[in-house]
């Protein structure tokens, strides 16, 4: 079992930054696959980010491409989200979650382990 917990969230204006972590306990993450999804209210869920366990490659959806960038510290067994130039649109809860598969999905139904997650919140 994987336990996942995010951390900083909060609120900040249009054009500012964040970065999330998504601390890890009961297993080590190197071993995972870890992604970053969000949920805005009357939303789906929809992908964000994911980061290999081999190698560290990294995914990102369409809308944050060049804004936001994931990577893993394996020694802290936290993976983290930078976000920067964010946007109103990106106001959503943020959820890490982890699976072993070796091709790294994109969508929810595909992950194991799920943080509680974070609220995100941009203003103008």
């Amino acid at each position: 079992q994987v336990q996942l917990v995010e951390s900083g969230g909060g609120s900040v204006q249009a054009g500012g930054s964040l970065r999330l972590s998504c601390a890890a306990s009961g297993r080590t993450l190197s071993s995972y696959a870890v992604g970053w999804f969000r949920q805005a209210p009357g939303k789906e869920r929809e992908f964000v980010a994911a980061i290999s366990w081999i190698g560290g490659r990294t995914f990102y959806a369409d809308s944050v491409k060049g804004r936001f960038a994931s990577s893993r510290d394996n020694a802290k067994n936290t993976v983290y989200l930078q976000m920067n130039s964010l946007k109103l649109e990106d106001t959503a809860v943020y959820y890490c979650a982890a699976t072993g598969a070796v091709v790294v999905p994109t969508i929810w139904e595909r992950y194991d382990y799920w943080g509680q997650g974070t609220q995100v919140t941009v203003s103008s």
